[in-house]
């Protein structure tokens, strides 16, 4: 018998290693996992990971023993992926999502179970979007809540930042999980955002199918981090990334849960303090947002603009749409066209925040930007936007410093109102507060009038909310100006302070407007309070 040469162990050494190494780095994307929520029909949902190139990959969707259907794709060279696009599905689940590379001979299987279809919101900002189920109003309660909605699913992704865009997370706090007491309070300023948790909470209530949460936030940032380049060149933002903008120091409201506790399962803690999140351009956008760009969504929702209250402020009514714009076309492409060009886009409105400086205007001029200088949305510059007012949600005594107010459930039921209006087409529903479609300057009464789109409920009236732009010697200054009379759609403004020329008027031009939910003007239900505005005057019986 002749014994096998040194060409034949070469081949079989080759083979071996052949086969260890094929089955290497072959993988989901990092946030393909148990547990998930792939987003329903009409998208088809993306399913996408890493490979050995030139290798075969199947991913088959099963519920128990039935295969609902198989794709095949092949693992692209550099950098390694492979991606397909499933049918669109009706909501429901559980199924399983099996993928399997084959190279020659080899097999190498991955599987996730307990996956659903519905809808899947992301959301970012920085901490009032940060902030968890522990920090807010009724916590207890709504954390014991959770068992009800097992088919609402979270996600939620690492503090990480990058100079360059990445394809895939680096990390994950939170793989797909049902929600858990443990999981929605972990510690403050971790994990799961308590408006992202609600805000699916309160649509699952009305779709009654599942819903899918991202959230991906951090605190004390301001809109440049979450923007790309390509945003930031198109509003000339100047690539100044040396100015830190920090918020108050926070108190924790308990100490913070350690690893070992069970309802704590966990591994990072953040320290007791927020300190601010960083400032170097894009380097959030990178890490943070473009890695989900091949994820299907229904839409995101956004809480953020704190931080530019005195950081580029000019520029916000420029970056916001632009941001949106961006994102909007980043995950159309990078989800092969599943996720809808113009999604729609949800966003809170800055609440109040206790300044010694009463003059200093950098959240109004920052909830005026957050419209494009509209004062509403959707507006030309902002399609397919919904708005949630939250200037009413005052909370001098928050634990978190006044910036972060604890009543965050208002702030997602008037978020959830606009989704169901604007992505889920509600008709008949009102999603947001009144704002004035004429405004009159009735010159010879010394009267204004503003005659509003819908009917009104004046819940305060003051001699300091309303504000005009008196006018005289080429000089202007506002002067504040009570409410003279109203009816169901106007309200007229006494001018007799004004010496001069009225030029303009606003509302609630301050940080701090009014007390908790005791805002001068709300719409007829008194759910919703009117926006801020500023406007020109025009005249009338001169």
């Amino acid at each position: 018998m002749v014994s096998p040469g040194p060409v034949f162990w070469l081949m079989l050494l080759i083979i071996a290693r052949v086969s260890r190494s094929a089955g290497i780095g072959f993988r989901f994307a990092s946030y393909i996992d148990n547990y998930m929520v792939l987003q329903k029909e009409p998208s088809g949902a993306v399913i996408w990971g890493f490979g050995t190139p030139g290798a075969t990959v199947t991913v088959t969707l099963c519920q128990g023993q039935e295969t609902i259907m198989k794709k095949v794709t092949s693992v692209k060279e550099s950098p390694n992926t492979w991606m397909v696009v499933l049918d669109p599905m009706k909501p429901g689940g559980p199924f399983e999502v099996m993928a399997q590379q084959t190279l020659g001979t080899m097999n190498f299987t991955l599987r996730v179970h307990d996956v659903l279809f519905g809808d899947v919101w992301l959301c970012s900002g920085q901490s009032n979007m940060q902030m968890t189920v522990l920090q807010i109003f009724n916590a207890s309660k709504e954390l014991s809540d959770t068992a009800s909605y097992q088919s609402v699913r979270i996600f939620s992704v690492s503090l990480t930042q990058a100079e360059e865009e990445l394809d895939d997370l680096n990390e994950v706090d939170l793989s797909w999980s049902k929600p858990t007491a443990g999981n929605l309070g972990h510690g403050n300023f971790t994990y799961m955002s308590a408006v992202c948790w609600l805000f699916g909470r309160y649509l699952y209530d009305t779709l009654q199918y599942p819903i899918g949460l991202v959230s991906s936030s951090w605190g004390g940032t301001p809109i440049e981090v979450w923007s790309s380049k390509r945003t930031l060149k198109a509003c000339g933002v100047p690539n100044s990334t040396k100015e830190r903008v920090r918020l108050p120091k926070i108190k924790p409201m308990r100490n913070e849960c350690k690893n070992e506790e069970p309802s704590c399962p966990f591994k990072r803690v953040v320290p007791p303090v927020l300190l601010a999140g960083p400032t170097t351009h894009s380097v959030l956008w990178n890490a943070m947002i473009h890695p989900l760009q091949n994820m299907s969504l229904k839409g995101v929702v956004w809480y953020q603009g704190e931080s530019n209250a005195n950081y580029n402020r000019d520029l916000y009514a420029c970056m916001f749409p632009e941001l949106i714009a961006d994102w909007r076309q980043t995950f159309h492409s990078g989800s092969q066209g599943q996720t809808d060009r113009f999604f729609p886009f949800g966003f809170v409105q800055l609440s109040s925040y206790e300044l010694k400086n009463l003059s200093d205007y950098g959240f109004p001029e920052i909830r005026w930007h957050q419209t494009a200088d509209f004062g509403s949305v959707p507006n030309p510059k902002m399609p397919n936007t919904f708005m949630a007012v939250a200037m009413d949600l005052c909370d001098r005594e928050s634990p978190f410093g006044s910036i972060h107010p604890r009543d965050k459930q208002t702030v997602a039921y008037r978020l959830h109102l606009g989704a169901r209006a604007v992505a889920y087409g509600e008709k008949n529903l009102t999603f947001q507060g009144p704002l004035p479609k004429k405004i009159e300057l009735l010159a010879s009464n010394g009267l204004l009038s503003l005659t509003y789109d819908q009917e009104i409920l004046v819940q305060r009236q003051d001699n300091k909310t309303f504000e005009i732009s008196c006018c005289s010697d080429h000089q202007c200054k506002w002067l504040p100006v009570p409410v003279n009379t109203f009816s169901t759609q106007t309200l007229i403004l006494d001018l007799s302070a004004c010496l001069g020329t009225v030029a303009a008027v606003r509302y609630a031009w301050t940080t701090w407007p009014c007390e908790y939910k005791q805002c001068a003007v709300y719409h007829a239900s008194s759910i919703l309070p009117a926006p801020p505005f500023i406007a020109r005057t025009s005249h009338k019986g001169i």
